[in-house]
């Protein structure tokens, strides 16, 4: 039994998992993103659909943008006549295996007569043979690198889950909104019948996609298929990298190990979410809450009350991808620091209106994370206590410190000086406190500031009043706001 296991794990392993990871990672073999000064991809999976692939082709072409199809052999085969018409108005198509099934899962042999099936149906239909492949959920395996013969594999640089209905369309555009610019490779779906898809998805598509153009094409981009996408890539690294991305300089360039590593945490954070049923919250993508019993120590708060074990609390996680992109863009780690409080600043509203919201709300007592700020906290109503030692606290420090190593400008370094002075601490926001941000008034955080004030005075036995009403009126405007915060500020809520 043991050796079938091990057998097992490397297949996994080095079939499956691996390739797929440098792909991810490294781009190995496949097209992801693009260069190119003002075109983006369009690029729809799952189809040929009798009802909502006509109507995004009509949208299309009224605004005269091509796309890419990613069709599944045998829905091409039934209908026939709408691959016809893609390929007639001068979109390209592409293969999707013959049925959708993944290809961690499937023989090479099975893999490959997927793709000559589809290949065949499509050459039938149009008279062309099709010249790139998107596996589906862009998984390959360790022989699609070597059997594809001709095909480019195509992934993608953003998707935005609109398989699903429950996201709506406008929840949907600004998602897409937000990751608008040249070069991006967007993966979107034209039906809605695959396993894991609802049936009516698409509809959503189709109504985000057509405000998608129209703010396109005031900012004069234009949308192009993949076949442009990848030739005026070729063609700006022939130039030496003279048409990269403006703002690609400024990011900090990252190693093939660290590559790696990041790659692993997000898969790991991914079968968190899963497990723990987390939610989003809010339109930036930075914050997701769960709702669960508070299980530490009891903790006298401010207002007198205090927090019990066994009480709900509303859990508050931040997204870790979205994290290492600020850090990436970060040279210090006071600038980290302030886009972490900005961008929680921004959430907590949203947070708010969620907690008044959502099922049973009125049993949450607080809002509750794990964090390493050690300041700035306050200024938004939070209250700070440290971690209970035991196992939870050893381990939320350790992984707090690998997070650290990975997404701090300078964070290796950073944890052999100063890792005696970081330690994790919860933060705790009263209900009533959290309710008050629903106004999404800016008032809410002055009274913290001031309350973080004169808690500062109490703690200094007012040696520091002065200093503290300073900082406080310097940082009730955005311009100054970085006075709160100095290199020793870093976040993070798990």
């Amino acid at each position: 039994m043991e050796i079938i296991l091990w057998i097992g794990f490397y297949f996994l392993t080095f079939y499956a998992f691996l390739p797929a990871l440098i792909s991810r990672i490294f781009g190995y073999r496949v097209f992801m993103n693009g260069k190119s000064a003002d075109g983006i991809s369009l690029t729809f999976d799952d189809g040929p659909d009798p009802e909502y692939t006509p109507k995004l082709l009509d949208l299309l072409k009224r605004h005269g943008a091509k796309g890419t199809f990613f069709v599944v052999g045998e829905n091409a085969e039934k209908y026939p006549e709408i691959v016809a018409r893609i390929h007639q108005e001068g979109h390209i198509l592409g293969i999707h295996n013959y049925v959708h099934h993944m290809n961690w899962f499937m023989r090479p042999s099975t893999v490959k007569r997927q793709i000559r099936q589809t290949s065949d149906v499509i050459e039938r239909i149009t008279g062309t043979k099709p010249m790139y492949y998107r596996p589906p959920w862009g998984i390959v395996n360790m022989f699609d690198y070597a059997k594809l013969g001709h095909l480019q594999i195509v992934l993608w640089t953003s998707l935005f889950g609109d398989w699903k209905k429950r996201i709506g369309a406008d929840k949907l555009y600004r998602r897409m909104k937000r990751k608008l610019k040249p070069g991006q490779v967007f993966l979107l779906h034209d039906c809605g019948s695959t396993f894991g898809a609802d049936r009516d998805a698409p509809e959503n598509t189709i109504a985000a996609v057509e405000r998608i153009l129209n703010d396109g094409s005031k900012k004069g981009y234009r949308f192009i298929g993949i076949d442009k996408m990848i030739e005026e890539t070729e063609r700006t690294k022939k130039k030496g990298g003279a048409g990269k991305a403006a703002g690609a300089s400024a990011e900090r360039s990252v190693g093939p190990v660290k590559k790696l590593v990041i790659a692993l945490w997000m898969l790991w954070e991914k079968l968190f979410h899963v497990v723990f049923r987390l939610r989003p919250v809010g339109d930036t993508g930075f914050f997701n809450y769960r709702i669960r019993k508070y299980s530490g120590p009891a903790l006298r708060l401010q207002s007198g009350r205090e927090l019990k074990s066994g009480e709900q609390i509303m859990e508050i996680h931040f997204e870790n991808r979205m994290l290492v992109e600020m850090g990436m863009k970060s040279k210090t780690s006071l600038q980290l620091a302030i886009r972490i409080i900005r961008e929680m600043e921004k959430v907590l509203p949203d947070m708010a209106r969620e907690l008044a919201a959502i099922s049973k709300g009125g049993d949450i007592r607080a809002l509750y994370g794990v964090s390493m700020i050690h300041r700035g906290g306050e200024s938004l109503g939070f209250e700070m206590f440290d971690l209970p030692k035991g196992l939870f606290a050893w381990s939320t420090n350790l992984y707090l410190r690998f997070m650290i190593r990975v997404v701090h400008p300078s964070g290796n370094r950073r944890v052999r000086e100063h890792g005696e002075s970081l330690n994790p601490r919860m933060l705790i926001m009263e209900r009533e406190t959290l309710l008050k941000w629903a106004d999404d008034s800016r008032a809410v955080r002055r009274v913290g500031r001031e309350r973080a004030a004169a808690v500062k005075a109490d703690e200094t036995g007012g040696r520091s009043t002065r200093k503290a009403e300073a900082a406080s009126a310097s940082a009730s405007s955005d311009s100054s706001s970085e006075g709160e915060f100095d290199d020793a500020t870093l976040g993070k809520l798990v």
